[in-house]
């Protein structure tokens, strides 16, 4: 049976959750205070953010200099 997606919660508590979609993998937050409106931006060696008001999504990189480990490992179905 083929997954096309996986998520899984944040481990620090916040609203979000961790996802793998086709092998693309990334984070999904809701900020409570801080809003950020529309920008784009590089995070680090691994990821680019897409920022969106509240709402950030963290896609890895395509050849980033440390890879995410089997970073969904729970399906859902």
């Amino acid at each position: 049976m083929l997954n096309l997606y996986k998520t899984r919660p944040l481990n620090d508590g916040t609203q979000g959750f961790r996802f793998d979609v086709l092998g693309n993998k990334g984070i999904y937050r809701k900020r409570k205070n801080l809003s950020r409106k529309l920008a784009f931006q590089a995070v680090g060696d691994t990821f680019f953010a897409l920022h969106m008001g509240k709402r950030s999504i963290y896609l890895e990189q395509t050849n980033p200099l440390r890879a995410l480990h089997d970073f969904a490992s729970r399906y859902i179905a």
